[in-house]
């Protein structure tokens, strides 16, 4: 118990120096589709979507989808968004957890054939194996470990429900059912375990040897049936357990829709060459992963493409190696052959430990979407390590003169493993090291290339992002992808016509449509995106809209369910104001995504320009609901509450912004919408910072600075301090009328300087000679100067342009009432002055 508390100690350390820095490494490769884009780790996204939707979050019955169903899995991953969202760090922090617990339980395990130091061994072998760095450090490798850990357990389990000619223990056999489900529902190979418990049972627990077994069989073929006592039992226990995985497959092919996935020849393409090339090659594949599990010194993150160029003849020298890894296996066949002892067991388990779980991934019996991947190598490992440990007890126990050299080796064994694992760890940093990793071993891989012009493009390096996509041409002259990413770059780096020649190129390689053929089961999804790229250059030019808008229809006529096609050709069709069609075109694609907020988002946006805001409002709000973070959504929604004036609806339109705020804390549009619903509350403190936030982000932005300029004089009373503002905004945008009379009644009102509000008038009448508030302010300005005269011709010349404007007749009531006063005076001033002037003159008489 001391020993084994002291090994589990020490595997635990070992794993956590190991895999130390792959808490420092981010989401790279297949770790973008499985987290960052993965719906289904979103709170909002429904728990049961998880065991409808494949391991990237596609609907299982979708044509698109891979197939691989690991929903047990993504649950880890939404635990791990629920604590730390998209913070890499605890994503890998569990990954290590888990692989240290896979590692104690494969010492559990290997305890029940193998002595307890050689188990630790065994164990050891396999925690540094630099293998299942893959699994370990890439996030998508959990579903290796969760599976494994499973699939330990339900072995360990069945262990205890089954002995020597013994009775059936029902509730361990029970249990190891349960354990299977989970494993399969954590990875897909997990159900491979009832192989393995079904080999335990016959060879390690009823102690069976090969010899009986081929008696038992001859009798029943002779028609005379001998069934030993202990075999009923084991009979009942591995139908059981046989019963299990037939159900269990037949529930998996019904969530599959019954349809296989659809690979290219770009993943596999082996898979798509016909007899005998393609039972070559893969037949080629077993010697491959042997040997990477005997030397893993050149790891690659993929091997797809041309990594491994196919075996067209059985003259290819690469068979050989093909013999001789059938030679060493058929010799340990062979041993497992000869006699039933300890050791043979501990072989017959190793070896079912090594096979059955990598027989689902072999691409024997049927395609899988890889040529090789390390991290499938994860579970058999185990039956490698424990072959290893068992070889080094052999040795040890027969070799007492190697002692020295035997520790030395397996030391200098474990080092290497250990150090080359450590340093492993350091090339999944980030997609730009995992790549360029990849390509110091493997440069026959266009994806490779593709990959780390990927990863420059994210830092707006495209002339060197180029040169890698123009490198991934020259490796795979039919990569469509490549030449599409080679159009890409160029229209980044505005060379539209050579963007436009390579994406015309990427069009001359697709394969031409064959009468009764499914033309989408033979084209990878993402290389309809050149489509989408052509429409998107082309339709930059207004006289080419017809042309892009053909460019996408034939996109959605490959593949009818081609979302993106569908939203792309809406775009095109609103810009050629075919708002109506755009309708039908975006509804098409709802047709096939219910959920696409995108879409409903789109939607919302044409009928808000056929006047229907409503129905746009309701669209809006059905993409929230499907994706409460849709950025567009919650502004524009934001921006309907604001000017609807539905007060009951202000606090749900502060919380959109501020949730748009929190996330792009530089966008001065948020700031000034979120100003202008605290100036309709009335809370003008409050909309002045939002105002003054703005303008920080964006010192331009017209309509805060006019908005914030008008609070100021008119609701705070600080005409001062509004000046700075309209002073930028008419520097800036002279033609602002509305800054401009907001200029001139400051300089009437406040600053007295009536020549500088005249010119402020002028230059808006000037501008817009029907601006009939213009024109009446320049008539005020000659009020506020006296000139009764010239404001009543002044503002009889407004009242004729705007005659049922009650203010301009009232102001003209006022003027015309004060100069009809002041012509009174004056009368009555002369009527005076001329009957003092006749009393002057009777005095002078007399």
């Amino acid at each position: 118990m001391e020993h084994h508390t002291v090994y589990s100690a020490v595997l635990v350390v070992t794993v956590a120096v190991c895999y130390y820095k792959a808490l420092g490494c981010g989401f790279v490769f297949d770790d973008m589709s499985a987290i960052v884009e993965n719906k289904d780790l979103r709170p909002r996204t429904p728990i049961a979507n998880l065991f409808w939707n494949d391991f990237w979050g596609t609907p299982m019955k979708m044509e698109k989808s891979h197939k691989s169903y690991r929903p047990l899995c993504v649950l880890t991953f939404r635990l791990n968004y629920a604590i730390s969202e998209l913070e890499p760090m605890s994503y890998h922090l569990v990954n290590i957890v888990l692989h240290a617990i896979v590692c104690l339980l494969f010492m559990k395990v290997c305890n029940m054939f193998l002595r307890e130091f050689t188990s630790f061994l065994a164990a050891l072998l396999f925690a540094v194996h630099p293998i299942h760095t893959e699994a370990v450090t890439g996030v998508v490798g959990r579903a290796e470990a969760l599976s494994s850990i499973f699939f330990l357990a339900a072995l360990i389990m069945y262990s205890n429900c089954t002995s020597y000619h013994g009775r059936i223990k029902w509730p361990p056999l029970l249990g190891t059912v349960v354990m299977v489900t989970i494993a399969m529902l954590c990875k897909e190979q997990g159900i491979t375990v009832i192989g393995v418990c079904c080999v335990y049972e016959v060879f390690v627990a009823q102690r069976a040897s090969f010899p009986e077994l081929l008696r038992i069989l001859l009798s029943f073929v002779r028609g005379k049936p001998h069934i030993p006592s202990w075999l009923k039992n084991s009979v009942v226990r591995a139908v059981f357990l046989v019963g299990t995985t037939v159900f269990l497959l037949l529930a998996r092919i019904k969530v599959m829709g019954a349809q296989l996935p659809i690979f290219t020849r770009y993943d596999n393409p082996a898979s798509m060459e016909n007899t005998p090339a393609r039972q070559l090659t893969f037949n080629y594949l077993l010697p491959i992963n042997a040997w990477l599990l005997l030397f893993p010194s050149g790891l690659c993150c993929d091997w797809t493409m041309g990594t491994i160029p196919v075996i067209s003849s059985i003259l290819d020298p690469r068979n050989l190696f093909t013999l001789l890894f059938y030679a060493v296996m058929g010799k340990f066949v062979h041993y497992m052959l000869q006699a039933q002892d300890k050791r043979n067991r501990v072989i017959i388990m190793s070896f079912s430990l090594l096979v059955l779980p990598f027989v689902p991934a072999s691409n024997l019996f049927f395609p899988v979407g890889f040529v090789v991947a390390e991290r499938i190598l994860y579970t058999p490992s185990m039956g490698f390590s424990m072959l290893v440990a068992l070889g080094f007890q052999i040795l040890l126990d027969n070799k007492q003169s190697l002692k020295p050299f035997l520790w030395g080796m397996l030391g200098f064994l474990l080092l290497t493993h250990s150090v080359k694992t450590f340093i492993r760890n350091g090339d999944w940093e980030s997609e730009y090291s995992i790549f360029r990793s990849a390509l110091k071993v493997n440069t026959k891989n266009a994806k490779l290339f593709n990959n780390v012009g990927h990863a420059l493009e994210k830092y707006a390096k495209y002339a060197e992002a180029l040169e890698y996509f123009e490198k991934a041409v020259s490796v795979q002259q039919d990569d469509i992808g490549a030449h599409i990413n080679v159009g890409r770059t160029y229209n980044n780096l505005n060379m539209s016509r050579e963007a436009e020649a390579a994406y015309k190129k990427a069009l001359s390689y697709f394969p031409q449509v064959q009468p009764g053929k499914s033309y989408q089961a033979r084209i990878a999804p993402n290389h309809l995106n050149v489509y989408l790229n052509l429409a998107s250059l082309v339709g930059k030019d207004p006289s080419r809209l017809m042309e892009a808008d053909k460019y996408l229809k034939t996109a959605v006529s490959m593949r009818p369910d081609y979302v993106q096609g569908y939203i792309n050709r809406g775009d095109i069709l609103v810009k050629q104001g075919q708002k109506e069609e755009a309708l039908k075109v975006y509804r098409t694609a709802l047709h096939y995504e219910p959920d696409n907020a995108d879409v409903l988002y789109n939607i919302g946006v044409v009928l808000l320009e056929l006047g229907k805001p409503e129905e746009a409002r309701k669209n809006f709000e059905a993409a929230l609901h499907h994706d409460p973070d849709h950025s567009q959504s919650l502004y524009n929604s934001a921006i309907m509450i604001q000017e609807s004036g539905e007060q009951k609806m202000w606090a749900e339109g502060i919380r959109r912004l501020q949730k748009l705020i929190k996330r792009e804390p530089e966008d001065a549009k948020y700031y000034f919408t979120l100003g202008m619903i605290h100036m309709d509350m009335q809370n003008y403190k409050e909309a002045e910072r939002d105002f003054k936030n703005c303008i920080k982000y964006d010192p331009l932005f017209r309509s805060a600075l006019f908005n914030l300029a008008l609070m100021l004089n008119n609701n705070l009373n600080r005409p001062l301090d509004a000046i700075p503002y309209l002073e930028t905004l008419i520097k800036n945008y002279p033609e602002h009328t509305k800054a401009l009379l907001l200029m001139g009644d400051i300089n009437v009102n406040a600053l007295k300087k009536l020549d500088e509000a005249e010119r402020n008038f002028a230059q808006v009448v000037e501008l817009e000679p029907d601006n009939v508030q213009a024109h009446h302010n320049l008539c005020v300005v000659h009020v506020e100067r006296g000139d009764l005269i010239r404001a009543e011709k002044c503002l009889t010349k407004v009242h004729n342009m705007a005659p049922t404007e009650k203010y301009i007749i009232n102001h003209l009531n006022i003027v015309r009432s004060k100069l009809n006063e002041l012509i009174k005076k004056r009368q009555e001033e002369m009527q005076k002055k001329g009957g003092q002037t006749g009393a002057d003159k009777q005095k002078g008489g007399r």
